[in-house]
């Protein structure tokens, strides 16, 4: 699939909101990324995936830093 544009790549938009509905908004803004969602404080893989988003989620579900690629 070929873009004319660049996809979008950070959404701070979504801290706060609800994991799940941060994940499906991702994908839909996004085709090209997963999106895996991570404990709070959990570490992050140390290389660098441009496929993947790494969401941090608090105890509650709510993503509490701001999901970028990579």
């Amino acid at each position: 699939m070929l873009y004319m544009f660049a996809p979008k790549s950070s959404w701070p938009e979504l801290l706060g909101q609800n994991a799940s509905s941060a994940k499906a908004t991702i994908e839909k803004e996004n085709p090209l990324v997963m999106v895996v969602p991570l404990p709070a404080r959990c570490p992050r893989p140390e290389w660098v995936c441009c496929d993947r988003v790494y969401a941090s989620v608090d105890e509650n579900g709510k993503v509490i830093e701001v999901p970028t690629v990579g």
